[in-house]
């Protein structure tokens, strides 16, 4: 690998949703603060809808890690995390219900298991504690089970919700949401806002914070040919933009240099999907070798 190459601590472009190289650009900067202000107003139903590659789980637990720290210092929070919410009503109930850390039998029924969580639901509020869950992946939720946690929602004090959730979800969240059978659980969404990518002006510093956090100190590793063909190619989507600096940065190291070019990122676009290239004139399978000569 480049590491020791560019004097990196760890890689600074990988794809696991890691908070320390969280990055708040415009689109990330607003969706975060409507997310704060849902969750101390206390709302019932947030969404938060974006592209594939735009960075959505990476902003859940950005989000989850900042009502950790609220609730460390007082503010009253309890959190739940469900990465893949493709369960029946019963399943997700069960989760919900591990992840809130309330004891149960795993065979107990549907009705026992919405009893058990109404309880903890009430004993929280009491405590004066929020209730917070975040589902990820939302659009693959079936519909019967978006339904049971409508009525989850339902319960509330005199003043606010016992129960908050925020969806997460690709575009076909909205067209599931608009089915007719969910359209109570429509009506409830206070709070949403769309998860676009990286602006033009904002990858330069996209580009070196994620150095910077991985431990890089130095001149810019990508020149500016670089950085405008990299954009280019990704459209600013987060992912992308991740797994061609990966391959770039990792040409630049195989021929000794230590700035990527925009030959390098050419190459490693035409080595990755989804990427808009085509101006290629080699085939990808031996990107390597090509950049090497």
């Amino acid at each position: 690998m480049y590491l020791a190459h560019f004097g990196l601590k760890e890689p600074p472009f990988g794809l696991t949703p890691d908070t320390d190289f969280f990055f708040a650009g415009a689109s990330y900067r607003e969706a975060l603060n409507t997310l704060r202000v849902a969750a101390l107003g206390g709302e019932g139903f947030i969404k938060v809808v974006g592209e594939v590659g735009n960075g959505k789980t990476l902003l859940c637990r950005q989000f989850l890690g900042e009502l950790e720290q609220l609730a460390a210092g007082g503010v009253g929070f309890v959190t739940a995390y469900l990465p893949n919410p493709y369960l029946e009503p019963r399943s997700l109930l069960l989760a919900l219900a591990t992840d809130l850390g309330v004891g149960l039998d795993e065979q107990a029924t549907q009705h026992t298991l919405v009893q058990r969580l109404t309880e903890a639901l009430l004993k929280f509020a009491a405590e004066e504690k929020r209730v917070v869950v975040c589902l990820d992946e939302a659009q693959a939720m079936p519909l019967e089970t978006l339904e049971v946690l409508r009525l989850l929602t339902n319960l509330e004090t005199g003043k606010r919700k016992l129960l908050q959730v925020v969806l997460f979800g690709q575009p076909e969240l909205d067209a599931h949401l608009s089915q007719h059978s969910v359209r109570q659980l429509l009506q409830r969404i206070t709070f949403q806002c769309r998860l676009g990518g990286l602006r033009r002006e904002e990858l330069a510093d996209y580009l070196a914070h994620r150095l910077s956090a991985a431990g890089y100190e130095g001149a810019p590793v990508f020149s500016g040919r670089a950085e405008a063909r990299l954009y280019r190619v990704t459209q600013g989507t987060p992912r992308l933009v991740n797994i061609v600096a990966h391959k770039a940065m990792l040409l630049a190291y195989g021929q000794g240099s230590r700035t990527v070019s925009a030959r390098q990122i050419m190459i490693a676009a035409d080595d990755t999907p989804q990427t808009l290239r085509g101006w290629g004139r080699w085939w990808p399978s031996d990107w390597i070798r090509r950049a090497s000569v």
